[in-house]
């Protein structure tokens, strides 16, 4: 390993430039399919998908609140 850093420690800047793109770019390539594995399992866990149906109720009821109450201003049901 100190073989390799003394080594890219000897080349020109835009070199070393181009190494730590490409580190980087592979290193945010892992990470994202981390984190679409991880957000996989937690969305097929059973208590998630209980508390998301739970969050999405006070949406409906606002939902059905707005449409009734446009239905009674315009008169039609």
């Amino acid at each position: 390993m100190k073989n390799i850093i003394h080594n890219i420690r000897k080349q020109p800047e835009e070199v070393r430039r181009h190494i730590l793109h490409i580190f980087i770019l592979c290193f945010a390539i892992i990470l994202f399919f981390l984190w679409i594995y991880s957000l996989g399992t937690t969305l097929m866990n059973e208590d998630t998908k209980v508390k998301m149906t739970q969050d999405l109720k006070p949406i409906s009821a606002l939902k059905a609140n707005l449409i009734d109450g446009y239905n009674s201003i315009s008169g039609s049901q």
